[in-house]
Formats: C-alpha cells, structure tokens, sequence
C-alpha cells in the first residue's frame, strides 16, 4: 500500500543536501518495487518511501557541501534514492535529502515540470544514445516511443540532428511521437518491422522494449552500426539472427543503475542547454498530487499514459 504519512525530518550529514521537492516523476522501477517484483536490499526495508528521482529547490546543506547552495535548483536521481537500494528515503516527499556528490544543478530558466519531465528517462535516454555515436544526419530507430525513455530518446536525437523513426504500440500515439519530433512513426510488431525496416536500412537503434522487436531492429542494422538496449519492457529473452555479428554490428546498452554524480550532472547540463534553445521537446506529463500516488501507480499499470506522471506535493 501507500500510504502518506507526516515524520520528522533528520539532521543533515556534513555532505547532504535538503531539497524541497517540487516534482518527482514515476518510474515503472516504482511499480516493479511496490508490487513486489524486485526485493528491497535491506534486511529491514519498511517504513519504505518509494521514489528514484525528484526536482526540486535546496533548502538547506550539511557544513562540508561546497557546490551548492540554499535556493539552487537541482535534480537528483538513483545512486541509493530510493530504489532497489533504498540507502536513503525516495523521492515521494515533500523534503527529500541526497549527497551533494548526486545532486545537478540546472538553470532557473528550465521550467522546473520539464525537467523533472525528462529526468531520469531523459538521462537514460541521453546516454543510451551516446553508446551509437554520432547521430546527426543518420536514421536512428526508437522502440517504445511513446513511453517514458522512449519519448525522451525520441526528442533528444531529434535535438541532436537525427532522422527518428519511432517504433509505437498503438496508432493513437503516432502523432504525440511526431509531436516529440519523429519524421516517420511505424506500429511495432515483429511482422511489420521486417516489412518496414527490412535489412541494412538504419544507423542505430535505441531499444526500450526488446522481446520479439529485437530481431527485427538487428537487422534493420547497417555495417558497423549499434543498437542500445535500455529497457525490456516486451520481454528479456530475444532472437535474432548471428550472421548480423558478422557484419561489425555492435550490440550494447545501458542501465541507470550505473549512474554517477559526473554523468548525471553532464547529461543534465546537456538537457537543460537543448531546451533553453527550443531544440528539444520534454516529454508529455501529468501532474498528480502526492497524496494520490496509488491512484497514479493505477493509472501507469494500465498503461494510460502519454509521457510521465509527476508527483507534485504543492497540489491538494
């Protein structure tokens, strides 16, 4: 169950950072958690506050933190926030408290919503597109471009200069992912990719869904082009054919369990500068109080939603 409840706040370490929340978007992770699919590593995990990232303003800082200050916007994420980890509280709160060394700081002109929009999908998004190369001027795939990961990935290769084709599940999505900047959309199956696709046609593929999709994306592959699994949303086990390794098709991915403060606050300043410009669209969102994080879990498990769901503790 969730459950809101009101507890005291504890002292700051020397090196923690108070952050006053301003949104904390759902992850999937979330739900796997809450439903009990993925076990907490702690012997003693409840009271549990669910919750791997959040955006907010920083209230108050332990007497060793140096790189922030009282009034900085920032976003933290992972690195034992909540999580399978669960070292410290999540981000379902109105306060939440991190290590300096986890926190980004980003520039007040970023509406708070939108950042907190791209988030941890966007950071994922950000460096799963990195382990293709170079982007700009090619034809990247996207599988689930209407999701969280994919929506962002969709928007972020667009802002890079790429040809997006974004793979989606359901033909009432195909115009949010034209929205987010994709010049072609197709309806996912493994038949219709192989039609659609078909072999040596593309320059990269950042997969979020894998299962029956995989093959087809490995295919579709180039010579001495990648694919980059982020996400197993249609399955974990996959086929496709070997011969395509013959071919100097690079296999590879990535996973925010990973996550360090240098890449965060990279991939952040990366974000933060493309929506400045105007170049990249944020990812759809709805904005629910926290004290209906229940109702918005629902909502995510019947897959009702174009983007992400935030939970934004300034909404009764």
């Amino acid at each position: 169950m969730l459950v809101l409840e009101e507890i005291a706040l504890s002292p700051l370490a020397p090196h923690d950072v108070r952050i006053r929340s301003l949104a904390s978007a759902i992850n999937h992770s979330d739900l796997e958690i809450r439903a009990g699919h993925w076990p907490v590593q702690k012997p003693d995990p409840f009271p549990y506050v669910p919750g791997l990232e959040v955006v907010g303003d920083v209230v108050e800082v332990g007497e060793a933190v140096r790189g922030v200050r009282p009034g900085d916007r920032v976003l933290t994420m992972m690195q034992g926030l909540g999580g399978v980890r669960a070292e410290r509280p999540g981000g379902y709160a109105e306060y939440v408290t991190a290590a300096e060394a986890a926190v980004a700081r980003f520039p007040s002109e970023v509406d708070p919503y939108d950042m907190a929009a791209l988030g941890l999908v966007g950071v994922t998004a950000y460096e799963g597109l990195r382990r293709l190369g170079a982007v700009g001027g090619r034809r990247i795939v996207v599988t689930g471009a209407s999701g969280g990961v994919g929506s962002a990935a969709t928007a972020i290769a667009r802002a890079q200069g790429a040809f997006v084709i974004g793979v989606v599940s359901r033909p009432e999505r195909i115009e949010y992912v034209r929205a987010l900047g994709a010049s072609e959309v197709l309806i996912g199956s493994k038949e219709s990719l192989e039609s659609s696709l078909g072999t040596d046609s593309v320059d990269g593929v950042l997969d979020t869904v894998a299962g029956d999709l995989f093959g087809p994306c490995v295919s579709a592959l180039r010579p001495d082009r990648a694919l980059s699994l982020v996400g197993t949303v249609g399955g974990h086990e996959v086929r496709f054919d070997a011969w395509q390794l013959l071919q100097s098709v690079t296999l590879t991915g990535y996973s925010s369990e990973s996550l360090d403060g240098d890449t965060l606050r990279q991939a952040v300043a990366a974000l933060g500068a493309w929506v400045l410009r105007g170049t990249l669209t944020p990812p759809a969102r709805r904005l629910v109080p926290l004290a209906d994080a229940a109702a918005a879990h629902a909502l995510l498990e019947r897959r009702g939603v174009e983007g992400r769901v935030l939970l934004v503790p300034s909404l009764r």
